[in-house]
């Protein structure tokens, strides 16, 4: 009795969970700005312990060897996974020049198989992209995507909304190329049903160079038929999951952690490591006899 309680509510609720005596240790998923001020509350209430996992822009480096099909398929199914709205979704996606029209074609022709609206109403419900959280985050969708556009983006794709108006924070499925690394889109937490494309040069440093320019280091992917290459970029991508042909959330051992770097995290949670984070050890020093 009493070993999971829920407790409903806003940042009121939270504040006064932080504050109360009976809770050693804070455990959030959420954005950088209420991770950090969880950690301040908590340093202020008897420095409590904390384990946060907060945004990401994680990138996918595609590079002209990695498998064109599987790589344009995962591109589009983890740009568009719950409407985008997952802390490790797909959010920015590097393609060498060299194959970035081949990759794009694929894309396309794979985002215009997907359907926004009701799940429930689609024979193949994999393939529906749902609502976004609220009207807040919509607007912030929108924000992103226009300002890429007047930024010089070329717009690829932008899907039909339900016909049903006013019903659902439903987002067009958007699929962008040509992104300039200083956009908006490409430097905040976007968490909507966009895909996002641009190119770079092929060498292992400026693969490395853009998937780490970012204030975030939640989860990347790295895809290439040459898996030391591939290796060589993921251990050199600040953050705490890389995927190597593959969607780590979904392939990762449940041994591993979950470990945000930089503004993505402090602590970490899963696997054995992320198991001992919410214990304390102590120890008992018996005096020699």
């Amino acid at each position: 009795k009493g070993v999971v309680q829920v407790v409903q509510g806003g940042g009121r609720v939270g504040e006064a969970l932080t504050a109360c005596e009976g809770v050693d240790l804070v455990a959030l998923t959420g954005s950088s700005a209420t991770g950090g001020a969880v950690a301040r509350a908590c340093a202020e209430h008897g420095m409590k312990r904390v384990v946060l996992e907060m945004g990401g822009k994680d990138p996918m480096v595609v590079f002209a060897d990695a498998d064109m099909e599987r790589a344009a398929q995962d591109a589009v199914k983890f740009s568009l996974y719950n409407a985008g709205q997952v802390c490790c979704s797909i959010e920015r996606i590097y393609v060498e020049e060299t194959a970035r029209k081949d990759f794009e074609k694929r894309v396309l022709k794979i985002a215009k198989e997907y359907k926004v609206g009701d799940g429930m109403e689609f024979e193949h419900s994999e393939r529906a992209v749902g609502p976004l959280v609220s009207s807040v985050q919509k607007k912030i969708v929108s924000g992103h995507v226009e300002s890429a556009l007047r930024d010089g983006a070329t717009l690829l794709y932008r899907s039909d909304l339900p016909t049903c108006e006013g019903v659902g924070n439903f987002y067009p499925i958007t699929v962008l190329s040509n992104l300039s690394q200083d956009a908006e889109i490409m430097r905040k937490e976007t968490f909507g049903p966009v895909v996002a494309m641009a190119g770079f040069d092929g060498s292992n440093e400026e693969a490395v160079r853009l998937a780490n320019d970012t204030e975030y280091g939640l989860a990347a992917y790295v895809y290439s038929s040459d898996l030391d290459r591939a290796r060589a970029v993921a251990r050199r991508i600040r953050a705490g999951q890389v995927g190597i042909n593959c969607y780590s959330l979904f392939e990762a051992d449940p041994r591993c952690p979950w470990v945000g770097h930089k503004s993505s995290g402090r602590g970490h949670h899963s696997g054995t490591d992320g198991y001992q984070m919410f214990s304390v050890p102590k120890s008992l020093v018996l005096g020699k006899q």
